[in-house]
């Protein structure tokens, strides 16, 4: 297995209010960029042989620049940056699709993501976390919630994916990336049926992966995480917040 740390998103949003650097993975929480948290889990994986950090060389510290871990320029959005990861990979393994602002991320939540995929064999895994998880760690965070049949889940920050996959249904991709925080829109690319169901709370996970392999050609599954520091992605001041309070605690 290979893994993807997508770090390239330049800091112009809401975050850059309460920090100035240029990129987002450069904000520092407790002394550290962001990126750092999420290199230093993903190097503590056994499994994963090769990980590839997209965005500019100033990102990775010169104790995590080695053989194993190696930097692609960014590109011009977040899918163009995908493909040259891909492409410097040159490989067909599976791979940990990841983002650089999830800092809050543990080596026990990877590894427990990674054993939920081995359950089931299909070409997608993407992770989901319950409101419910979420507010028993951390009370009030802001996410952006969805209701099915089995709960109320946020989407993760973790996907285990083919690459073929990828290639094959890029357009896709494209198309769902722009609607991650739109869950109405992103459900309606499943047809009428499954957004009336979303609609009135009705539509089960099930259902889902089930319309996929319909619509798109392809398996996909949806892993609920019992940790919420899979879902909280730091995007706005609330979050750096949040995760400068618990990192900071840690040391």
């Amino acid at each position: 297995m290979n893994a993807i740390i997508l770090a390239g998103a330049i800091n112009s949003g809401a975050l850059r209010k309460v920090s100035q650097e240029q990129y987002e993975a450069e904000i520092q929480i407790a002394g550290r960029p962001m990126l750092d948290y999420v290199l230093r889990a993903l190097r503590s994986i056994s499994s994963v042989q090769r990980i590839i950090v997209v965005g500019p060389e100033s990102l990775i510290s010169a104790d995590m620049h080695d053989q194993n871990c190696s930097i692609v320029e960014r590109g011009d959005t977040w899918e163009e940056s995908l493909i040259n990861g891909l492409k410097a990979l040159e490989s067909e393994d599976p791979l940990l699709l990841v983002t650089s602002d999830i800092p809050l991320i543990t080596k026990e939540a990877l590894e427990d993501f990674l054993k939920r995929c081995q359950s089931r064999k299909a070409d997608v895994y993407y992770s989901f976390v319950s409101k419910d998880a979420n507010e028993k760690k951390y009370p009030g965070v802001q996410r952006t919630y969805v209701k099915l049949r089995e709960g109320v889940f946020t989407g993760g920050n973790l996907a285990l994916i083919s690459p073929k996959v990828i290639r094959d249904n890029f357009e896709m991709f494209k198309k769902a990336s722009a609607m991650r925080k739109k869950p109405f829109q992103l459900c309606s690319l499943l047809g009428g049926k499954c957004l009336i169901k979303l609609i009135l709370g009705r539509l089960a996970i099930w259902e889902i992966e089930e319309r996929v392999v319909k619509i798109f050609h392809f398996t996909a599954v949806g892993v609920a995480s019992p940790y919420p520091e899979v879902g909280i992605d730091v995007d706005k001041p609330s979050d750096l917040k949040l995760a400068r309070e618990v990192l900071s605690k840690l040391g």
